[in-house]
């Protein structure tokens, strides 16, 4: 920002879901990713003065006796410090009556927000709330978008997000494996998924980092599927595409298995096309490589395998068996809101995610890794999660 600015990010509050009831309360991303805090209607301001000089404050709920005992205990104003490392710790109803002063008599001049929006339709949040304030009670205050300058800093992982990231990629494991154990035939995808859950519930509260994609034969062909109602039979793919988070960060991983734990002529063809093509990307994958160039790599180069393999006459009907992008970088979201870099730099960390689907076979399925940029290289983060056609038999034996 510059000079004569103020930052409010707000962690926002629950939305209704029915009657008294509410949907679990889930923070705005980019404040947790400043604060670390987790806590509702939390508010975090950040001045830079007319001189470049910076200060912040964090604005939480007061304590309540009677509203914690029914909802839970409040942070303590030393605790958000201790978390946020925001000194000036104050309640949440000063924010308004601070924001006034700011606007009235403290020389700024912008304000910037969190004013993103995914599509049109989109709910308004509660910086869109204060947007609304800010241009009926201080229309010469210039408002400005902070989710880029955020977005901007996202891109790159710092150390503690990469120790994280590898924590949440033993959870994601653990819970593939339960997965892969467990299958048979005439299992259901609800049974699947309660397995994945348990087996991540184990290292913590925080549960599946997004909404489990799990299915089974023909439910494969839905990219994003999570009705959960189909039965694996004899011969099916699974299809599992799953994540834990880890202190906030995100793991995404695709795995496709036999559910009889056997893969068929056809099911190994198609996914070894698939692997090959991962393995050859975590080969290439290195700082100053075009983002861009990720997912059309993946594209060609699995097209051509399978063009090897006698499945595609032409490789430019690859869009017959690929249906989606291979490439989206992932942290604080599965699908991580970042501003998408032109040009690859070390410490990002992006799925590379092959998919395929063979509808006259009936085989669909995807397998995706999470890949870390080197200063020379890659890493493949989920690489210890089983992926080999072998690897999965014997697992599953």
């Amino acid at each position: 920002m510059g000079p004569g600015s103020v930052a409010v990010l707000l962690a926002g509050r629950e939305i209704r879901k029915t009657h008294d009831e509410y949907y679990p309360f889930f923070a705005q991303r980019n404040f947790v990713y400043l604060t670390g805090i987790q806590q509702k209607s939390s508010v975090l301001v950040i001045c830079k003065d007319g001189g470049g000089a910076v200060s912040e404050r964090l604005y939480i709920l007061p304590s309540d006796a009677m509203a914690e005992r029914w909802t839970g205990r409040r942070l303590t104003a030393g605790e958000a410090s201790d978390i946020s490392g925001v000194s000036d710790i104050r309640p949440e109803n000063r924010f308004l009556p601070d924001l006034q002063a700011l606007a009235v008599s403290g020389g700024y001049e912008k304000l910037y927000l969190d004013l993103f929006r995914y599509s049109a339709d989109d709910i308004d949040t509660a910086a869109h709330g204060v947007a609304a304030l800010a241009r009926r009670d201080y229309p010469y205050l210039k408002i400005r978008n902070a989710n880029a300058i955020v977005r901007s800093l996202r891109a790159i992982k710092q150390p503690c997000e990469i120790d994280a990231l590898r924590q949440a990629e033993k959870i994601t494991g653990a819970g593939i494996l339960a997965m892969m154990k467990a299958s048979r035939p005439g299992m259901y995808e609800y049974q699947y998924k309660a397995e994945f859950d348990r087996a991540i519930g184990q290292f913590g509260p925080m549960g599946p980092g997004f909404p489990s994609i799990i299915s089974a034969g023909a439910n494969n062909f839905c990219i994003h599927y999570y009705s959960y109602t189909g039965q694996a039979q004899d011969g099916d793919m699974v299809l599992n595409d799953v994540g834990a988070q880890y202190d906030n960060l995100i793991t995404d991983v695709s795995r496709g298995f036999p559910c009889n734990g056997k893969f068929t002529e056809r099911q190994k063809l198609l996914y070894e096309c698939a692997l090959n093509t991962s393995n050859y990307m975590f080969s290439i994958i290195r700082p100053g490589m075009k983002m861009k160039d990720v997912d059309a790599t993946i594209r060609s180069h699995n097209a051509q395998l399978l063009k090897d393999a006698g499945v595609l006459k032409d490789v430019a009907d690859v869009g017959t068996y690929m249906w989606h992008g291979g490439a989206h970088h992932i942290g604080f979201d599965c699908h991580d809101a970042i501003a998408m870099p032109e040009i690859i730099a070390p410490n990002m960390v992006f799925c590379v995610d092959v998919g395929i689907y063979h509808e006259e076979w009936g085989i669909g399925f995807r397998v995706e890794d999470n890949c870390l940029v080197t200063e020379t290289g890659c890493e493949n983060l989920s690489a210890a999660i089983p992926r080999t056609p072998a690897d999965i038999e014997s697992v599953m034996r």
